[in-house]
């Protein structure tokens, strides 16, 4: 059935993950807002069900060889889906750990600039720092012409090298020369041949002697084209009575000889052998060993050392490339001077350089486009960042408006654009220029689907669908699809009550004072920090903001934590630039709950992290059938041989690879899925076994194991943290980096506190639903009260 522009993507029987056989209508070339309580299905519907069969179809209509090269989908559960187009999904992924990717080579920006440096950059001597440039013989004629009238002259041919000066004296003679410069000396041929001792390279054949007129041009241009032979391309001119001028038709420094390279657009890369620092290989750093001290109060105190730091590179000083490519310059910068800029700072650099009319000509499209991709990486809100900065080092909210970025700059139009949470990480300010950005993608005529909670995203939208009504199992359904004001009058959306205020997040009636300690620290210096000195009062909730990009996750992630964990555990992390911190013995541990995932395979789940499955399988092995059978707590683990099940070695699937179409994962006929064999299964507590266990939620198991004191008290945790619908197996690469980092509260929640503990948490709201925010508050002031920080 053929869509229409304007039309609709209409989705029939959507079952994937928890949906509940939902059927829609969405509005094509509109912004859309999927929102609703952590668990509730948004990312199933956006992603796993909307972009997976966008992207799955556009696969499909290519070639079999070109498929083999792409990610390909699954089907995704669903009876139908009209009014696709092809999908791009710009969601919070991790930036790429490559070390050699920037911003300015993900962005393309860096490749523009190779090609303007190799096209109209000065080349200056990398020993005596003078401008090596060439020129035309007509360019010599004009700059020579250019002298006063009356002006009296030698046109000189520089000898460079000669072994035997007998014999090239005789053939100058031969070829009807008669004088040589020695020094500043003009002598004949013959005065020459007596100086004892003479160096070739300080020897200029006297090619002609002139006197300017008007009417010298032909002349002058033939001694030019005759020195210019006998010398191999260079010229010097003796102005009697002014400074002697030097020319060269080959760039080479006119003080010392320096050879230029001939400038191409693989000299300025650092992935190139041609461009890259021999020293470090184009990679800018060096591992070293290094020594910290620091005091505390009239404490000496000597951190652990020998721990390897990256440091810059001495050849290069961390620019990554050769020293003939930073010698290259345009506008007064060379190329990793204008990438170490900020964004901004590198946008007014452009649109303020000037260049000689010829060369403006050459380069005005490459100008052009790097303003332009500056443009819309400054509008998504990363201005602060620079095009040297390396992407490991990115969130996954700035990673991800950088690709937004990219995809504006695109123009395309007709695309489905589904994007994860673009505001995570974003200041307030910054927020209207994302949504501008979102709005212009729309009005190129894009489709725009936004997974978000965030309250001005909501209001901006042209249509908002609310999934509810709670998690996991209870979610899954539309509350809601309508228009931002007709959410705030709905009655049965919890995101409508919080939106129009009628539930909030309400703060505290009184603020705690602490304990009356402080962590001091001092002279805080590391990336853009100025010197900065910080209080921070212990035993309270406090809370670091400002802007992206001004520096604090460089206080706490980079001074403050690696510091702590160095005195108190003795790790070898990199500690920024610090004076002094100042209160450490008030405090006894230091605890960083990040959203780095809790594992990397599909092996680790929330079960395992937290521990509570320890507790299942020695409950398991305790049961009547299992003491009879000799089963230990090992054979409910499906990751070693013995309970597992051996033919997908406790996976539950097998992977069948199909060479140009998708791998694909099947369900393990021998364990039907279920990761253990037969006999292990056959151990039931209250009539479930250890698998039926494992795909429980959360919630579920709550309830089940009420009876069960250490397994209660760890999945209360989890419960409190607002994970309830998650499942105890689900695989750790499911889970978002909030449920990650939400799964490590609750860990921490189930020990017993000390109460002098330091909990540092990286925007522990990320991904939360306003009610998720109002539990995992109550979560953070629990751990307070109890005296940590």
């Amino acid at each position: 059935m053929a869509v229409t522009r304007q039309g609709y993507i209409r989705i029939r029987g959507a079952r994937e993950h928890n949906l509940k056989d939902i059927s829609l209508d969405i509005p094509r070339d509109s912004l859309v807002v999927i929102t609703g309580v952590s668990g509730s299905g948004k990312s199933s519907l956006a992603f796993d069900t909307i972009y997976a069969e966008g992207q799955r179809r556009y696969v499909e209509s290519l070639s079999p060889y070109a498929r083999q090269f792409l990610e390909q989908m699954d089907k995704p559960e669903v009876d139908s889906i009209e009014g696709l187009s092809p999908a791009v999904s710009i969601a919070q992924r991790s930036p790429s750990k490559n070390p050699r990717s920037t911003v300015g080579t993900v962005t393309e920006i860096y490749d523009y600039l190779r090609v303007l440096f190799a096209k109209v950059g000065q080349i200056f001597c990398p020993r005596c720092h003078l401008e090596i440039s060439s020129q035309t013989v007509q360019e010599m004629v004009d700059r020579i012409m250019a002298l006063p009238q009356d002006t009296r002259l030698y046109i000189l041919s520089p000898i460079l090298e000669a072994h035997d000066l007998e014999a090239l004296f005789k053939k100058l003679r031969r070829d009807g020369f008669t004088r040589v410069k020695v020094g500043h000396e003009v002598l004949s041929l013959e005065e020459a041949a007596l100086i004892e001792s003479i160096d070739a390279k300080g020897i200029s054949i006297v090619v002609d002697r002139l006197v300017l007129k008007a009417n010298v041009r032909s002349r002058l241009t033939d001694s030019i084209e005759l020195a210019l032979s006998l010398s191999g391309g260079k010229l010097l001119v003796d102005v009697l009575g002014g400074e002697e001028m030097f020319f060269t038709q080959s760039p080479i420094c006119p003080g010392c000889g320096y050879p230029s390279p001939r400038l191409s657009p693989q000299l300025f890369s650092f992935n190139n052998p041609k461009g890259a620092c021999e020293a470090c290989a184009g990679m800018g750093i060096r591992k070293a060993f290094g020594v910290m001290e620091t005091t505390t109060g009239a404490q000496h105190v000597d951190l652990p050392t020998e721990q390897p730091d990256s440091i810059p590179c001495d050849e290069c000083d961390g620019s990554r490339l050769r020293k003939e490519a930073l010698n290259v310059r345009v506008g007064g910068k060379n190329i990793h001077e204008i990438c170490s800029l900020s964004l901004r700072e590198a946008r007014e650099f452009f649109a303020t350089l000037e260049l000689p009319p010829s060369q403006t000509v050459i380069v005005k499209r490459v100008v052009k486009e790097i303003g332009e991709r500056l443009d819309f990486l400054i509008s998504v809100g990363v201005d602060y960042l620079t095009l040297s900065r390396a992407t490991a080092t990115l969130s996954g909210g700035e990673a991800q408006r950088i690709r937004l970025a990219t995809q504006i700059g695109a123009n395309l139009a007709g695309v489905l654009y589904v994007l994860d949470e673009p505001t995570i990480g974003l200041h307030q300010r910054d927020n209207l220029k994302l949504l501008q950005n979102l709005k212009r993608l729309r009005d190129l005529g894009n489709t725009v689907i936004v997974v978000e909670h965030d309250r001005e995203t909501i209001m901006a939208a042209d249509q908002v669908i609310d999934m509810g009504p709670g998690a996991g199992a209870q979610g899954g359904d539309v509350v809601f699809q309508g228009s931002p004001l007709q959410l705030l009058e709905d009655e049965q959306s919890i995101t409508g009550k919080y939106l129009s205020g009628k539930a909030g997040v309400s703060p505290p009636g009184s603020r705690r004072q602490g304990s009356g300690r402080f962590l001091v620290i001092e002279g805080a210096s590391e990336h853009n920090l100025k010197d900065i000195s910080v209080k921070i009062p212990l035993g309270t909730f406090t809370c670091i903001t400002g802007v992206s990009g001004s520096g604090k996750s460089t206080l706490i992630y980079e001074i403050l934590f690696p510091y702590l964990s160095r005195l108190l555990y003795g790790t070898k992390i990199k500690v920024g630039r610090v004076k002094e911190i100042r209160g450490m013995e008030n405090i006894d541990k230091v605890i960083n709950i990040d959203q780095s995932p809790i594992g990397r395979t599909p092996r680790s789940n929330p079960a395992t992290y937290t521990g509570v499955f320890s507790h299942i399988r020695a409950l398991f092995s305790q049961l009547p059938e299992a003491r009879a059978r000799g089963y230990k707590p090992a054979r409910f683990s499906f990751n070693v041989r013995g309970g597992r099940c051996e033919v997908c070695k406790g996976e539950g699937l097998i992977k069948v690879e199909m060479h140009f179409l998708p791998d694909i994962w099947v369900t393990c006929e021998a364990c039907e899925g279920r990761r253990y064999n037969r006999d292990t299964l056959e151990v039931r507590y209250r009539g479930y076994n250890i698998a039926q266990i494992l795909d429980m939620t959360v919630e579920e198991s709550y309830s089940f194991f009420e009876r069960i004191p250490h397994v209660r008290k760890i999945l209360h945790t989890l419960l409190e943290v607002g994970l309830g619908y998650v499942r105890l197996g689900q695989p750790a690469t499911t889970l978002s980096g909030g449920e990650a980092q939400r799964i490590k509260l609750s860990k921490e929640l189930s020990k017993r506190a000390s109460g002098a503990t330091l909990y540092l948490m990286d925007e522990p709201t990320t991904g939360l639903h306003f009610a998720d925010i109002e539990k995992l508050i109550q979560v953070v002031n629990s751990l307070v009260d109890m005296g940590n920080t």
